[in-house]
């Protein structure tokens, strides 16, 4: 095929965690699409779903070589994981201080012991 309305890099696409699609806005006013499973099967092919344009995507193939649907799914778990602790990292200032005035370091003499070789 080498009618493609445009040629776009997969980083300039946006990752769409409900949808688990990368999409690029279209001059319809939807939104070209492509799954990491399209990509991972060689597909270089997004397409709109109100239209009947389509892109190419440039991308790397070997970046999505080892994908499977269930690292998604663990991928996407990671990132709600990630974003819940950026919010507690936050709030857990006040916390650090209280940790550092409860430290106590014991400061007790090391006793070298020899062993008989």
């Amino acid at each position: 095929m080498g009618a493609y309305y445009d040629e776009i890099e997969i980083e300039d696409m946006t990752w769409d965690a409900e949808k688990r699609v990368y999409h690029y806005p279209c001059p319809c006013g939807d939104r070209f699409e492509i799954s990491r499973k399209q990509l991972a099967d060689y597909e270089d092919i997004a397409t709109c779903p109100s239209c009947s344009l389509i892109i190419r995507v440039i991308y790397d193939p070997l970046d999505y070589e080892d994908y499977d649907e269930d690292d998604e799914d663990e991928a996407s778990g990671e990132e709600e994981e990630e974003e819940e602790s950026q919010e507690d990292s936050d709030s857990s200032g006040d916390n650090f201080e209280d940790a550092l005035e409860n430290l106590h370091i014991n400061e007790e003499t090391a006793h070298a012991v020899s062993v008989a070789a």
